[in-house]
């Protein structure tokens, strides 16, 4: 059974129309990428199946439960959210920062015990961020900064990760290490949720792409069957092909000039 089945969401944001149906659906053990072009409802998707954005139709479900139905601290335990712009509070180390990932397993009052602290320094193991446990949020590259996110987010020992865009300021080294990462995750049982722009990267590490456009679901498969060139002309209006070699290392060829012929009117 999937930990994590959307269907139909539907969300209103004062007079605007985010999504009008869209679906997602998560195995454990899998890596789904959500990709589609800028505004087409991407973080919008993963808020509301995170509980972080109401719905205004449609339905979210954990484990086959409705999201209605399960409580703030509950969900926590089921789902880490590592937001696309976190907050990074000035005078907090490394180490106080994943232990805050521990929250949802105390009861209120109840202090951090042995094992919470156990718990985070296997996270920010498993994130490679040990190294620099108790340097300042404030001082570390947009690279460390992300693993960090999920280092709280491994705290939690939640079975599904969400992250929203973690490599959107990252150079091409960090992107990788982040890449290896979070397929590691998804292989060590992991579900992993990625909202990405970058469509070479979402080919390289997920299992199943979901393309969201215009606030709805148009496709979801493997992406070798999804993003092939009508759909990268239907969605992105842009002419692309995806090329993989079967070693995990992918290139989107776009013609660029053609693109930019198009959109000024200019006849290639």
């Amino acid at each position: 059974m999937a930990v994590l089945e959307v269907v139909g969401a539907q969300v209103r944001i004062g007079d605007k129309q985010i999504l009008h149906g869209a679906d997602l659906s998560v195995d454990p053990g899998r890596l789904v990428a959500v990709v589609g072009p800028n505004g087409a409802g991407k973080s919008t998707l993963a808020r509301a199946a995170a509980g972080l954005q109401r719905l205004s139709g449609g339905s979210v479900r954990w484990n086959g439960e409705d999201l209605g139905r399960i409580r703030a601290r509950r969900l926590a335990m089921m789902r880490a959210y590592i937001p696309q712009r976190p907050r990074v509070p000035e005078g907090i180390v490394v180490r106080e920062a994943v232990l805050i990932g521990r929250s949802p397993h105390l009861r209120p009052l109840e202090r951090l015990g042995l094992g919470d602290r156990r718990a985070a320094e296997q996270a920010m193991e498993r994130a490679g961020v040990l190294a620099f446990a108790d340097r300042e949020l404030v001082t570390l590259s947009g690279g460390e900064l992300q693993r960090v996110q999920i280092a709280i987010g491994l705290a939690q020992e939640a079975p599904v990760l969400m992250a929203d865009e973690p490599t959107s300021a990252l150079d091409l080294g960090a992107t990788s290490a982040m890449a290896t990462l979070l397929r590691g995750l998804a292989d060590d049982g992991l579900a992993v949720v990625l909202v990405v722009h970058d469509l070479a990267l979402a080919a390289a590490v997920a299992d199943e792409v979901v393309v969201i456009s215009e606030g709805r679901s148009v496709a979801c498969g493997p992406p070798a069957e999804v993003l092939v060139p009508a759909m990268l002309e239907e969605v992105w209006h842009v002419a692309a092909e995806l090329e993989t070699d079967g070693l995990g290392r992918t290139a989107l060829h776009v013609r660029w000039l053609d693109a930019m012929a198009a959109r000024s009117g200019v006849d290639g």
